[in-house]
């Protein structure tokens, strides 16, 4: 029987991505100082302000809190007094102090290799084949139709120059009763606008330029595959309100890490808690989910399953992860009984031989995930708007960016497990 599937996106101007972008811009500005630094940066927005809180060790990085956050808000578009929220105007106050002792003496050790998990916690990393990046297909479109539109607002010419930086998407997509994605069934768009007309005009505009100008961008961008989900017959809401003029951190109050299953996998496959954003690698919330997500995507792509989750658990201080733990849906392509050496009489799960697998084939300590992935260059604010994950790997300037995206060890699983 098939069923209906919904994940959501925000905008880079939502207030809560305000705030993830300017923890991350200002952890990246340690980072190019400092590669050392321990950073944990919180950010709060509302009308008219900006409070940065948190903890930092750094030998001698110095960073212009100011600058920096006045820079990020203006990159996003808030750029005039009547949004009520602008880069020149607003109030920015730093509370930023000193890391805790006792936490940097459970991440800090005289062998860097043994360096210990800066909190407890797990983290999870998924893959599936809805899409050419082994992302589930609903976060993937939400995300791609707000970055068409933030393409449009930021034209020189813009077709719809009322647009403003704050905005929501959210997809349904209607799966087979075999999780095959069949068609998207519901687009849901509420974007902020400039106050241009009447409500009505207003509204009818917007809607008329959402579909004849935006989706037609976003379908021809997409994969075939992707594409030929849009039959024609989708339900489109926009702005169901009616109305969108108030928004960004005056319509609402931004926090740093309030939109983790955004920037995860729009509520597929599962989430450990932790948030990204302003969060320096040592905290294996941010690098070990990030590990988590490279290893399913490389299972799912060398062909051990169709769809897998990976779950990776730590203990403060201690290097090595205390469990790792499979659930491939029973979509799993190996056997135990399929690999050299190994009997299927001694009862072992096929899950739980992924796992085991998992720790022989990728060191997981957070030294050695923090060095695969170079996750002490400044690369953090790229992910602070749509979506950690799914993401095109890149190098700029000699740094890899969303390197936890490359499909670079397909070819020694298939060698491990026989494929």
């Amino acid at each position: 029987m098939n069923y209906l599937f919904s994940s959501e996106s925000v905008s880079e101007g939502h207030p809560d991505k305000v705030a993830d972008q300017i923890s991350d811009a200002i952890l990246d500005e340690f980072l190019r100082q400092d590669p050392e630094a321990r950073v944990a940066c919180e950010t709060f927005c509302t009308t008219g302000l900006v409070l940065v809180g948190g903890e930092v060790r750094s030998d001698h990085a110095y960073v212009d809190i100011q600058q920096t956050v006045r820079d990020v808000i203006r990159k996003i578009g808030y750029t005039k007094s009547e949004y009520n929220f602008d880069a020149d105007s607003c109030g920015v106050i730093s509370t930023i102090h000193e890391q805790s002792a006792d936490i940097s003496r459970g991440v800090v050790r005289s062998q860097p290799e043994e360096q210990g998990a800066g909190d407890q916690g797990m983290m999870f990393g998924y893959a599936c084949r809805d899409t050419e990046d082994y992302m589930p297909i609903a976060p993937s479109l939400a995300h791609k139709l707000l970055q068409v539109l933030a393409e449009i607002r930021k034209e020189p010419n813009s077709p719809m120059p009322y647009l403003r930086p704050d905005a929501k998407s959210q997809f349904t997509v209607e799966f087979s009763g075999r999780h095959k994605p069949l068609r998207v069934h519901t687009i849901v768009l509420s974007t902020q606008h400039d106050e241009f007309a009447s409500d009505e005009e207003m509204h009818a505009r917007i809607e008329s330029d959402v579909r004849n100008i935006v989706l037609p961008r976003l379908i021809a961008s997409l994969p075939k595959a992707e594409a030929a989900l849009f039959q024609g017959d989708y339900k489109l809401l926009v702005n169901p309100t009616g109305k969108f003029v108030i928004g960004g951190p005056a319509g609402d109050t931004g926090l740093t890490g309030r939109k983790i299953v955004v920037d995860t996998y729009g509520g597929r496959g599962a989430h450990g808690g932790g948030a990204f954003s302003g969060k320096d690698p040592s905290k294996v919330d941010r690098s070990a989910a990030y590990a988590a997500r490279h290893i399913a995507k490389n299972l799912v792509a060398a062909g051990v399953a169709d769809e897998i989750l990976v779950q990776i658990a730590y203990a403060i201080g201690v290097a090595e992860p205390v469990s790792i733990f499979v659930d491939s849906y029973g979509s799993a392509h190996v056997h135990p009984s399929d690999c050299e050496g190994i009997s299927s009489e001694r009862g072992e799960a096929t899950d739980a031989y992924i796992a085991s697998k998992i720790g022989e084939l990728f060191d997981l300590r957070p030294a050695a995930i923090v060095r695969r992935f170079g996750l002490k260059n400044p690369i953090y604010l790229p992910t602070a708007a749509y979506g950690h994950m799914g993401r095109k790997p890149y190098v700029k300037d000699g740094i890899q960016f969303f390197g936890w995206e490359k499909l670079d060890m397909v070819d020694a699983i298939k060698k491990a497990f026989n494929l």
